[in-house]
């Protein structure tokens, strides 16, 4: 029988297969178009330039998220019990007490963010907490805590790392093309079949790089929440936070795509289907950031 055990060990090894596909797409584009040009002078260029911009973006993360989306510290003279919530829910976890901030956005949503559970950030919105009730709240806030704790800023940062590459790369070969024409014309059978798996591997590398991304993000979503109940044992406390946000669910005010995985709950507005019988469509699923609500809320209830 499945249990939050099973799915906690179950999306973790899942994940890590996501990622050595990743892995195996980045070093089969690289090989193919090293292949078509003999040089792989292009592919270290491609490579230095996507891991100096991501190391940047992972480094300074916390800061960034936090001014694009507006937040503000939690106000201990009004907030005391908010952040009293969170500091027992972090000394269960024993992790450091990471910053606590609110965005003033009335479409109820949350995230986690930071480099390291030292350096951590956990944030509201002011819409969140009008919502949910203490149980609920817990249920949210360890699903926070459980994405610091899984380190899941490392596992995101690689991704979007790889990402970055396969998409510079792939945008650099092709439009090589429109300078060299076919290449070198000698290399007879052989070198004009390799032009055509390298082209066809860059129309398709970024595609495929993007979809990997996303079922990362949504497979961390899986083991944030069997997680997080592992923290508080009480798994209806984050499903019923889960149905309520669905049900109140709206486009966040400062929504980005830039940040938009690090969210509980698509930013964008919920993916919720409205009843039991219905399902997500398969295209609409493959291109999303986040598992659908309902069926996060039947993994969390043993369904």
């Amino acid at each position: 029988m499945a249990t939050i055990y099973t799915h906690k060990s179950a999306n973790i090894r899942k994940t890590w297969l996501l990622m050595t596909l990743f892995f195996i797409v980045v070093i089969g584009l690289g090989f193919a178009i090293a292949e078509v040009y003999q040089n792989p002078a292009i592919l270290y260029v491609a490579v230095l330039f996507s891991v100096i911009m991501n190391i940047v973006s992972y480094w300074f993360s916390d800061t960034i998220v936090l001014r694009l989306h507006h937040a503000r510290p939690v106000d201990l003279t009004k907030e005391l019990e908010l952040h009293r919530v969170l500091e027992n829910l972090t000394i269960t976890a024993g992790l450091p007490m990471p910053r606590f901030f609110v965005i003033d956005d009335p479409a109820p949503n949350a995230f986690a963010t930071g480099r390291n559970p030292e350096h951590a950030v956990v944030v509201v919105t002011s819409g969140l907490l009008k919502i949910l009730d203490r149980s609920e709240l817990e249920g949210v806030l360890s699903h926070e805590l459980s994405h610091i704790g899984n380190r899941d800023m490392l596992v995101s940062t690689v991704a979007v790392v790889l990402v970055g590459f396969v998409s510079i790369v792939s945008d650099m070969f092709l439009r090589s093309m429109w300078f060299h024409g076919s290449g070198d014309r000698d290399r007879g059978r052989a070198g004009a079949i390799l032009m055509i798996i390298g082209i066809a591997l860059a129309i398709l590398a970024p595609l495929f790089a993007m979809l990997l991304h996303m079922a990362i993000s949504r497979k961390r979503e899986f083991l944030a929440d069997a997680s997080g109940v592992l923290l508080t044992r009480y798994p209806e406390g984050l499903a019923k936070a889960l149905e309520k946000i669905g049900a109140h669910s709206r486009p966040m005010q400062t929504v980005t795509n830039a940040t938009a995985h690090l969210f509980l709950e698509n930013p964008f507005g919920s993916d919720s289907e409205g009843g039991e019988g219905k399902k997500t469509p398969l295209l609409a699923r493959l291109f999303s950031t986040h598992p659908p609500i309902i069926e996060r809320v039947r993994v969390l209830r043993g369904r």
